[in-house]
């Protein structure tokens, strides 16, 4: 740090007189205006050089504006300096405009504020500085007689001399060694040694060896008058746990061939550079100078149980494994294999084995033997119609009209009229029902009506028995399941003939005592028979669908029957 700071304040008169030659030649025309031709005319070039020559006779005195750098601002630290202060004096900063003033005795020559005409601009100025740092640099590396000497540690430089002296580090720190040691000045350091070494007694002991008092420092040793230093020629010195051997070389000391060692008998003695350590045999280890057993449990060396002993451990397994030869892993046993516990199908598992029972068997509480599982008391579900169990299995049944369909538990009905399995004679019709059939005697129509087809039967218009009757009665049949589910639409009814004028009225004119169905009108001309309640079979049901057919243009008003017999069969399927 002195040496840059002598090299700083021994170049700074010379830095200012050198920038300030060129800083006067970047002068601009005090007054504003536009820009205009800066070339030196011919007139004005003899002013120019002569004012040169005023500026480089008064170069400290003047003062320069410089961009704000590193080495500016070096500058002014080291101007804080006591040392370098004469050098760098009136060193002042102006940090709106970010230049540096050396003020001079003259102020006459501050440089005035540029103007358009300057020709010293933002990229001219940074320029400027590069050149400043790189010129600092240099008279610093390229003037060592203004700078000063930099000494190494453990010595201090004589102003008076020029040279560095060592220092007497056993006069100037106190307590440099303590207890039994003696402080034993060397060039550029100390030593602290016992006093008993015979090394170092006579003329190398120190008799500022013992406790500095605190008082004020003894005279410093006087100033070699060479700048050759004069040395004290150290002996030859092993350290701790080294000696001399025959060749004046350093040799380890093995302390437990020599038996040397502080290792109590439960200890083992190993010989390390420069001393040795005490250990413990396996098993145990070294703690407060004892050597305790390991716990090597607590360490998991062995995979499953673990028992500690004196100096060592042994490895148990679970039930279900066994011990490998490494002593300290288990496997598995295959007990399956071996034994094979179960009824019906065992399975090895990790350290175990557990029972399985084939489809249709549960397993029992003791987890080996086999029961028959009832799969209808599962749910009621199961089979369509009828679940029957058997050992380790079951099947589903169908009444009689019914097949099993391929999924195994759903009936389908078997139309009895089709296949021709049926007891109809050639008068009768065969109806095939859910799960049955039915022989349908032929129609007999009753006084007065007359039978016109198969199903239908008529009331002349010219008979007078006819005038309260329906006009027709029209036979139909249908089949329902047991318990439908309802409300449900199960017929339909619609006029065939439409009258100008005419409107018609639907009504169950009888069979419906049990308010199992009623009729709802769907439109003008037909209507729906629906049933309202779930009904229970085997039964049959004869309903009497009236349509009724009035028209009021010409007063007349008529009716039709359908007679309808609902079958409902036994089973909900």
């Amino acid at each position: 740090m002195r040496k840059g700071s002598q090299c700083l304040a021994g170049i700074a008169g010379k830095l200012v007189k050198k920038v300030k030659v060129i800083d006067t030649r970047w002068q601009p025309q005090q007054n504003l205006g536009p820009p205009r031709d800066c070339s030196p005319r011919p007139g004005q070039r003899a002013r120019k050089e002569a004012q040169v020559q005023e500026t480089s006779r008064l170069s400290r005195a003047a003062s320069l504006h410089l961009c704000a750098s590193p080495v500016l601002r070096a500058l002014r630290e080291h101007a804080r300096n006591p040392e370098v202060g004469a050098g760098l004096r009136g060193l002042e900063t102006d940090p709106k405009r970010s230049t540096v003033e050396l003020r001079g005795a003259d102020a006459a020559l501050r440089k005035p504020e540029p103007s358009s005409c300057s020709s010293l601009r933002q990229q001219d100025c940074g320029l400027l500085c590069w050149i400043l740092t790189a010129t600092v640099l240099a008279l610093c590396l390229l003037s060592p007689g203004d700078a000063q000497q930099q000494c190494t540690n453990g010595f201090d430089l004589d102003r008076t001399l020029g040279q560095c002296l060592d220092v007497d580090e056993c006069r100037t720190i106190p307590e440099a060694c303590r207890g039994d040691m003696m402080c034993v000045n060397q060039n550029g350091g100390y030593l602290c040694i016992p006093r008993t070494n015979p090394v170092y007694r006579g003329s190398y002991s120190n008799s500022f060896s013992t406790p500095y008092s605190g008082g004020p420092y003894p005279a410093a040793a006087p100033p070699l008058s060479a700048p050759s230093y004069a040395t004290i020629s150290r002996p030859l010195i092993c350290r701790f746990g080294y000696q001399m051997d025959e060749s004046n070389q350093c040799v380890d000391v093995d302390e437990c061939a020599t038996d040397s060692h502080q290792c109590n008998p439960t200890q083992i003695c190993i010989n390390t550079e420069g001393g040795y350590t005490c250990s413990c045999t396996d098993g145990y280890w070294l703690l407060e100078g004892q050597c305790l057993d390991i716990d090597e449990c607590r360490y998991g060396y062995c995979q499953q149980l673990c028992a500690n002993v004196p100096g060592s451990y042994s490895c148990t397994c679970n039930p279900g494994f066994t011990l490998n030869e490494d002593g300290r892993s288990c496997q598995d046993v295959n007990e399956c294999a071996t034994e094979n516990p179960c009824v019906q199908t065992c399975v090895n598992t990790y350290g175990s084995f557990i029972c399985r029972c084939d489809p249709g068997y549960e397993l029992e509480e003791d987890g080996v033997h086999c029961s028959d599982m009832d799969e209808c008391s599962f749910s009621e579900f199961l089979c369509q119609h009828e679940c029957v169990n058997q050992p380790g299995t079951y099947f589903c049944s169908c009444p009689p009209g019914y097949i099993l369909l391929e999924d195994n538990r759903s009936c389908q009905d078997i139309n009895e009229c089709e296949h021709r399995n049926h007891t109809c004679n050639q008068l009768q019709t065969c109806y095939n029902l859910q799960g049955g059939f039915k022989c349908i005697d032929p129609i007999r129509c009753e006084e007065p009506y007359l039978r016109i087809s198969d199903n239908r039967c008529m009331c002349p218009a010219e008979n007078p028995g006819c005038r309260d009757q329906p006009f027709t009665i029209l036979y139909r049949d249908m089949d329902v399941v047991s318990g439908r589910s309802v409300p449900a639409d199960i017929f339909q009814m619609q006029a065939t003939t439409r009258y100008p004028g005419a409107y018609y009225i639907f009504q169950i004119k009888s069979g419906n005592e049990g308010r199992e169905f009623y009729m709802r009108q769907t439109g003008p001309i037909s209507a729906t028979l629906v049933m309202t309640r779930p009904i229970k079979g085997p039964r049959e049901i004869q309903l009497d669908l009236e349509m009724i057919t009035v028209n009021t243009v010409i007063n007349f008003r008529g009716s039709s029957v359908i007679r309808l017999r609902v079958y409902v069969s036994q089973y909900p399927f």
